[in-house]
């Protein structure tokens, strides 16, 4: 007779050999990884395998780059133009990483850009010589009256500050000045003729500043020229004064409510993808811009 001990103990001998596996079983059911490079003094090659891999992912970039044409041209953005309007600060200093980004996104629309002193930009969308234009306004005053086919889109604020000769005595204090502060002071003025600088000049003479120089078409690099020279001091953008070719002294004025605000102008009777996407890089570029004073639209 067999003890139940017995038994039990064969039953587990049983259940061991029966579960385990043959020598080099394992390792037979594992596939080897093909080699994809052989290496040689000179470098290396592709192998069958790896030259097999190769053809298969040239196939799957192929297909990914025709989809995305494919869903380019489902949005409007696969071919077409863009025609933009701006004026020489926004061109020189905002505009051109907008552009870089926006040919990164779609290389196949085409880009124009044409110059339009504010407020002519808003007059040339309107009538549809551009898609888009960026203008500018300035505080005190307003922006001008815009045609009823047309919207504008505050998408940054920046405040004027003065600037001066470099070591001019208004310009070695970091508290902001006192506009009255101006009074007897010579003025280099800009356009007060040209309706955006209107009000902003109207508010320098009543502090009583006096002009001295009278640039008489806008053109903010010529007045930065000849405040460096000495000439007078200014009234200027705070992005004109950080980028000013010529060395200039600034400082901020109190009250700061001197200010410019740019604006993107488009149609409001058309849908242009194209245009869109541009007015969102816009948003995302411009909301960046550092510096005090240089803000994003409130």
């Amino acid at each position: 007779m067999t003890s139940s001990g017995s038994r039990r103990s064969g039953r587990r001998a049983s259940g061991t050999a029966g579960s385990a596996d043959p020598p080099g079983a394992r390792g037979g059911c594992q596939s080897r990884r093909p080699a994809l490079l052989v290496r040689h003094h000179r470098g290396a090659r592709l192998t069958p395998a790896g030259e097999l891999l190769v053809a298969r992912a040239r196939r799957v970039l192929d297909e990914l780059e025709r989809a995305r044409h494919e869903l380019a041209r489902l949005t409007g953005l696969s071919g077409g133009a863009l025609r933009l309007g701006t004026f020489q600060t926004a061109g020189i200093q905002l505009l051109p990483p907008v552009l870089s980004a926006f040919r990164r996104a779609h290389p196949d629309v085409e880009l124009s850009v044409a110059d339009y002193e504010p407020p002519a930009g808003v007059a040339a969308v309107a009538a549809g010589e551009v898609d888009l234009a960026l203008t500018h306004a300035y505080e005190p005053g307003g922006p001008a009256p815009l045609p009823a086919s047309v919207a504008a889109e505050p998408v940054l604020v920046e405040e004027l500050v003065l600037v001066t000769a470099p070591g001019h005595v208004l310009a070695g204090d970091s508290s902001r000045l006192p506009l009255t502060e101006l009074a007897g002071q010579p003025l280099i003025s800009m356009a007060p003729d040209h309706p955006p600088r209107q009000s902003v000049e109207t508010a320098l003479a009543r502090a009583g500043a006096t002009p001295s120089v009278l640039v008489a078409t806008p053109g903010y690099a010529l007045v930065c020229a000849l405040v460096s020279a000495g000439l007078g001091v200014a009234v200027v953008p705070e992005m004109v004064a950080r980028t000013a070719v010529t060395p200039v002294g600034t400082r901020l004025l109190e009250p700061g409510d001197l200010r410019r605000t740019i604006s993107v102008v488009r149609r409001t009777d058309e849908t242009a993808p194209a245009a869109d996407a541009f007015r969102a890089l816009l948003r995302g570029a411009f909301g960046r811009a550092h510096g005090s004073g240089v803000q994003g639209p409130t």
